[in-house]
């Protein structure tokens, strides 16, 4: 069994303090990539990142239903090693394969879409998950803010305070948080819930287009509000 420490601790909490105050820079931000590493690597030649300057923020949901989940980790943890600069989002698929992983939930983790997860780890004879992506796995955060935005995986609870958002409805939300018009006081921009192209609203911009359903993955530039995309 894989302890998961840190992390087990903090999902166990009603109201986790995960806020990570970034400055505002240039700042790229890439949707939900669902074990889809071919495109994930086209999209990277796309954007204009520079290692050494800019910010690079993941939404979460590395994983599942993808043919690459393992080769996605492994990409990121390589970019990783070239950059101080990127910062990685727990998505609900990520929290779903450390339960499996513990042995709190193997069922709900396989219905959705670990057993392409598990393919990509295990092919070749390999019958268990690497360690270093089991840290990086226990190091993803909930949320992120920069000056005028909240970065979060699903989105938040309408009518709550950004500080006492649930785990769960940071990494589960949909309809209440995509129809509401609620302003938390800053934008919101999250992933989790696919659309065809970005939604773009006053409180709120989804970056989930639905890559591993043969649409496209999509990358947002901000301040400049610039969309980069690549079809599936």
């Amino acid at each position: 069994m894989f302890f998961l420490g840190y992390r087990q601790h903090l999902l166990e909490q009603e109201h986790p303090d995960f806020h990570h105050i970034m400055y505002n820079k240039r700042t790229f931000i890439i949707g939900d990539i669902h074990g889809c590493l071919g495109i994930l690597k086209c999209l990277m030649d796309k954007i204009d990142w520079d290692p050494e300057k800019d910010d690079l923020i993941f939404l979460g949901d590395y994983i599942d239903r993808g043919r690459d989940s393992k080769g996605v980790i492994d990409y990121i943890l390589g970019l990783k090693k070239r950059s101080q600069n990127i910062q990685c989002l727990m998505g609900n698929h990520e929290e779903l394969f450390l339960n499996y992983i513990n042995g709190d939930d193997e069922g709900s983790f396989l219905y959705n879409g670990g057993v392409s997860t598990l393919t990509s780890y295990y092919e070749g004879g390999g019958r268990e998950i690497d360690p270093d992506h089991i840290d990086f796995l226990n190091s993803l955060q909930l949320m992120i803010e920069l000056d005028e935005y909240y970065i979060v995986h699903a989105g938040f609870k309408p009518g709550v305070n950004v500080a006492d958002q649930s785990v769960k409805d940071t990494l589960w939300i949909r309809e209440p948080f995509i129809f509401s018009d609620y302003d938390f006081g800053k934008r919101i921009i999250f992933g989790h819930t696919p659309f065809s192209s970005p939604l773009v609203m006053d409180n709120k911009i989804g970056l989930d287009t639905g890559a591993v359903f043969g649409n496209k993955l999509t990358c947002l530039e901000i301040p400049a509000l610039k969309f980069y995309s690549v079809e599936a």
